[in-house]
């Protein structure tokens, strides 16, 4: 990936007393969160969340940040600290925790709850310590203070840490609502006292930096909620995010006013939504949940389904809906929900799904055509105010695409931080606090790591450029037998198309260009199979260019005999 600073290389050592701050994720892009502090030789670890792939990495389930940089000391990591439980924050925790289970990890209940369940499924069992807003720790040398803040998820939190290096304070995400439904409010006051402490280095929330003024209250959804549960008349399906108790509960609540029934849809949306019950932060009333099973014999006027698949991933339930290959299927009248935001990069896939529901007769409300989700980012109004209360000597924009980094470092500058003091980085730029001045000192590796299936990291960029092609133009096949010894041709070529619009029958016309170039190689002694295979490859590849203008995948294969 790009940067502004391509002539960078290696980090030096860290400067005598200095602090290095590098993000492996999140920077440039939305999800992968993760970031590397540094003091002392230890190495504190806040936030490792997975991004979910688009359309152009086909075959892909998630996308890690790449440890590369600390795989080889990973002894040296003195904790794991998770700001909240969404999946951009904690997704990616397993696939470090394979590599070393003992890392501590630290959050707040909720949090640590939701990885935990996820950590089952990978048969870890990790050293978790709970901490709560108020509450300050000492991790290696590293002295951390935690401040609630509120999101779209309960328990999230904020973090300072100080140092003799200076003091960092990462907001992870956050906003400030001033009406929230859990009464949890971003705790201003604590953030000024770190202000008037003086904070060197804010790395703060960029989502929304372009968004102007305040984002709208949550419990506004409520009302839009009630309308549309008023005007539907058969079954209700919301799509959420698989911990967003937040618009859950608020569907509980609209289900409950409405006299209907609520069933969980998807595994993921199952187990949080279980879990969150359980540890009283979604209150569910008697009686109001029943299993999917039992939803065929209930009037569709009494139907209320919460699944996911909000951002169009293809093997969620609601993209399985509608593509009529889940066991619910959308009937005329049916209402769905889609109660989230666009992550940047889902469109296309999310307008697919809203067109495939569409289809079958469903009504579909979203964040186009009706309030029904506030998103969870401060927006520029409640980044100035943060910024003028926190007062912060250094500004390091994260959680952001590059351009919502770039506003958020110039609404830093509109509240009197000087230009130099705002950097702007991207995944793997290592930053230095030293003497209260943070600068630029190197990058490391910090690409994707692809997760397909079992296989992590095994998929490679020029994977998934064939991946593309065989999507794209398909696959063309020759077969051919060659003498061992002469390397003349003595069977085929049988040439076979897939996907690639062409018909089988139409490559007699390049059966003798083929056979003219192995007659020429024979003649030159070329005999090896993989220069028989260039000869072909030439041949069909020139040929399908310019009579088809495509560019297939060309596979030759040669047997000796």
């Amino acid at each position: 990936m790009s940067h502004p600073h391509p002539e960078l290389g290696a980090p030096p050592e860290i400067p005598e007393g200095g602090l290095r701050i590098t993000p492996l994720g999140g920077l440039g892009e939305i999800g992968r969160n993760m970031t590397v502090l540094e003091f002392g030789r230890k190495i504190l670890i806040v936030d490792c969340g997975v991004l979910f792939p688009e359309e152009e990495q086909p075959g892909v389930d998630l996308i890690l940040p790449d440890f590369t940089s600390i795989r080889d000391r990973l002894d040296d990591v003195v904790g794991i600290i998770l700001t909240h439980g969404h999946e951009d924050h904690i997704g990616a925790v397993p696939f470090l925790l394979r590599e070393k289970e003992d890392i501590p990890l630290i959050g707040s209940k909720l949090t640590l709850a939701l990885i935990e369940a996820k950590l089952q499924e990978h048969h870890i069992r990790p050293y978790a310590l709970e901490v709560k807003e108020g509450d300050r720790e000492r991790i290696g040398p590293f002295d951390c203070e935690f401040i609630a803040v509120n999101h779209s998820i309960p328990d999230a939190l904020a973090v300072a840490i100080r140092t003799p290096a200076g003091m960092v304070v990462v907001t992870g995400d956050f906003k400030m609502d001033q009406l929230p439904l859990d009464g949890r409010l971003t705790d201003l006051p604590a953030f000024a006292r770190l202000g008037e402490e003086g904070i060197d280095l804010l790395l703060a929330d960029s989502t929304n930096a372009e968004v102007p003024g305040f984002v709208p209250h949550e419990r506004d959804i409520s009302q839009v909620l009630r309308q549309t549960f008023d005007k539907a008349d058969k079954r209700i399906i919301v799509a959420s995010f698989a911990s967003h108790v937040h618009r859950v509960q608020q569907v509980l609540d609209a289900a409950k006013e409405h006299g209907r029934k609520v069933a969980f849809v998807g595994r993921s949306m199952v187990r949080n939504m279980g879990i969150a019950r359980d540890l009283g932060y979604l209150k569910v009333p008697d009686h109001l949940i029943v299993d999917v099973k039992v939803l065929d014999d209930l009037p569709d006027e009494q139907v209320v389904l919460v699944c996911t698949g909000s951002q169009g991933e293809p093997m969620a339930a609601l993209s399985r809906m509608a593509n009529r290959d889940h066991q619910i299927r959308i009937v005329e009248g049916d209402t769905v929900i889609l109660a989230s935001s666009l992550i940047p990069g889902n469109e296309n896939a999310v307008y697919r799904v809203i067109n495939g529901l569409t289809r079958w007769g469903a009504n579909v409300v979203h964040k186009g055509n009706a309030k029904v989700h506030v998103s969870g980012h401060a927006a520029a109004g409640e980044l100035l105010f943060f910024y003028n209360i926190c007062k912060p000597r250094n500004l390091m924009p994260i959680h952001g695409e590059w351009r919502h980094l770039r506003a958020n470092a110039d609404l830093g500058q509109l509240t009197g931080i000087p230009k130099e003091r705002c950097v702007i980085a991207e995944d793997g730029v290592a930053v230095d606090l030293v003497n209260g001045v943070a600068k630029i000192a190197g990058k490391v590796q910090a690409g994707y790591v692809y997760v397909d299936g079992l296989s992590v990291g095994d998929i490679t960029e020029s994977s998934l450029k064939d991946r593309r092609i065989l999507g794209e133009e398909g696959i063309v096949s020759v077969f051919v037998v060659v003498d061992s010894t002469t390397g003349k041709l003595v069977g085929g070529p049988n040439i076979h198309a897939r996907g690639s619009g062409i018909e089988d029958e139409a490559f007699g016309a390049v059966i003798l260009k083929i056979e003219e170039g192995l007659s020429r190689s024979a003649s030159e002694a070329v005999m090896e199979p993989r220069q028989i295979q260039q000869i072909i490859r030439r041949a069909v590849g020139k040929w399908v260019s310019d009579n088809y203008r495509r560019r297939p995948m060309i596979l030759p294969v040669v047997v000796e005999v």
